[in-house]
């Protein structure tokens, strides 16, 4: 059934678009042109995203930071073993799956510090990446709040995703 939903969706919006007499093959090509425009428009903000975790990543200050933050998340009940991925979430999804992939690995599926670092980076966002996009894309040069608000949510839900993981 829902292998039909796509094809469906699809005709019924083309038949509505010949009811209402709009041009969809013109409306198409517009559409494709502005996605041109936008991908030039962000591309400088997403190189710079990458370029800057690369360098976070190579400098070895996440693992500092990740080794300074274990003893006070542990109070919080974090485990010791996911601090890197919280650092590691806000910043890089890929990054953030190879070190799933390592605790996994190494602690078993079922362990309490896989099951957070499951949780946590399949319920978290890469906050600097859809910002850089988002923000470039509408042209907002003053965030105010948008990321420190966004960073203490997904630190808050880091929390509550670890006691639930801990209780389950």
């Amino acid at each position: 059934m829902s292998k039909y939903i796509l094809p469906v969706l699809l005709i019924l919006l083309i038949v509505f678009c010949i009811l209402k007499r709009v041009k969809v093959y013109d409306c198409f090509l517009g559409g494709a042109k502005e996605s041109l425009q936008l991908t030039k428009t962000i591309f400088p903000y997403i190189a710079a995203i990458f370029v800057c975790l690369a360098a976070f990543k190579a400098s070895g200050i996440s693992q500092q930071i990740s080794e300074w933050l274990r003893t006070p998340l542990s109070y919080l009940g974090i485990p010791s073993e996911i601090t890197e991925i919280i650092l590691l979430v806000p910043l890089s999804g890929n990054g953030t799956i190879a070190l799933l992939e390592s605790i996994i690995g190494e602690y078993g599926v079922d362990s309490y510090p896989a099951r957070c670092a499951a949780v946590i980076s399949g319920a978290t966002e890469t906050i600097f990446y859809i910002s850089a996009v988002y923000f470039s894309a509408c042209k907002a040069k003053k965030l105010r709040y948008a990321i420190p608000v966004a960073l203490f949510c997904t630190f808050l839900g880091t929390v509550v995703a670890c006691a639930l993981c801990r209780v389950m």
